[in-house]
């Protein structure tokens, strides 16, 4: 009966142990270690580097038109003519008043010369002598004023062709042939030159300590996205202006960056995302996104051990690096996290692992989209 109810203990004991889970697959990759920006992302707004509202300078009609709507304008090239016939026969006026003030001044030194041998003989009242030399002076004078209203003329006739003031892109012309434009007043024309263009954007006033102090060690380097930009990591530029102040109401500060745009990428009035690199973050640990999870108690990954168990780390994340993220505290540089099988592991699990390609992220790489809440500004 012994032996009985032994074998009989022993069968309920194996029928009492659980089975045993088989191993969870998880897909893996290794944390590395590499030198990553500090970096703020802003919305920016592009504007043109130089911008120029051309108004003619004398009045006058429309005669011609030189140029076609939206074409590259170079420095000097004609634009509009006013109707010059007016301004030609003011110069023609006034160079003839100039050479009737000189003949006048020729004859008025004739005579001063006479009256100037003859006052030596006291032929002469020294009245009229004086008389005839203050009538040379005024002649000169009248020549100077004559000379004066040619000079004006030739400026006003001058005005009449209309020529671009800065090398850029036309806008739409804002009047025909046979208008009539007033002086100062009527606009013609916008040119924009857009190469290099500006990008201008802000940054709250808590950012502007940090950003000052890194200015101080160097220029800092700028990248501008266009939102249709998918597949572009943006264009470098520098950080050029700084406002001098604090804006009213917003608490933010205007800054603008420079950026080369020569094949007219970036227009005028499109809005960008800007990148301002800070610095340079050393031997930064990256993670993939996808790696982090969220608890109550905040992020985590799970990293592999060793002995191929599951281990899970509350983590501190820093600014992300493309579609990776720098996790500041709780992984180093070479363990395992996990990027697939997550939902099905638990601390201590046992599991089977396949391997993915290391972590990594060009530096400066633009984010598909910032996430300032993971960190996105230092």
């Amino acid at each position: 009966m012994a032996i009985l109810a032994g074998g009989c203990a022993r069968q309920q004991g194996a029928q009492a142990a659980p089975p045993q889970m088989p191993p969870t697959l998880v897909t893996v990759v290794t944390a590395k270690a590499q030198d990553v920006p500090v970096y703020l992302d802003e919305i920016g707004k592009n504007a043109a580097f130089e911008s120029v509202v051309v108004m003619p300078q004398v009045a006058g009609r429309i005669t011609e038109r030189s140029f076609q709507d939206g074409v590259e304008l170079k420095k000097g090239q004609l634009l509009f003519t006013i109707d010059p016939r007016p301004f030609q026969a003011a110069l023609d006026s006034a160079q003839a008043q100039l050479a009737q003030g000189k003949a006048a001044l020729d004859l008025a030194n004739s005579q001063l010369k006479m009256y100037s041998t003859l006052a030596d003989t006291r032929a002469v009242s020294q009245l009229d002598f004086a008389t005839k030399k203050n009538a040379v002076e005024v002649d000169q004078a009248q020549i100077q004023a004559a000379q004066a209203a040619v000079e004006n003329a030739k400026l006003n006739l001058d005005y009449c062709y209309i020529h671009s003031p800065i090398d850029g892109r036309a806008g739409a012309r804002l009047v025909d042939v046979g208008n009539v434009v007033q002086a100062n007043t009527t606009a013609l024309l916008s040119i924009q030159r857009i190469d290099p263009i500006y990008a201008d954007f802000t940054i709250t006033e808590s950012d502007l300590m940090q950003v000052r102090q890194d200015m101080a060690r160097g220029t800092l380097k700028t990248v501008v996205r266009a939102p249709a930009d998918t597949q572009d990591r943006g264009r470098s530029g520098n950080l050029t202006f700084v406002d001098n102040s604090v804006q009213n109401g917003s608490g933010t500060v205007g800054l603008r960056a420079t950026v080369p745009n020569g094949d007219r990428h970036f227009w005028p009035g499109q809005f960008v995302t800007v990148r301002l690199i800070l610095s340079t973050q050393k031997n930064a640990v990256l993670v993939p996104g996808e790696a982090t999870q969220i608890s109550q108690k905040g992020p985590y990954v799970f990293v592999i051990k060793p002995d191929d168990t599951a281990d899970l780390r509350p983590v501190t994340l820093g600014q992300r690096q493309g579609e990776d993220v720098v996790v500041t505290s709780g992984v180093a540089p070479g363990e395992r996290v996990v990027i697939g099988g997550q939902l099905t592991l638990i601390p201590g699990a046992k599991v089977r692992v396949q391997e993915q390609a290391p972590a990594s992220a060009p530096t400066g790489q633009q984010p598909a989209s910032p996430d300032k809440s993971a960190g996105g500004k230092p």
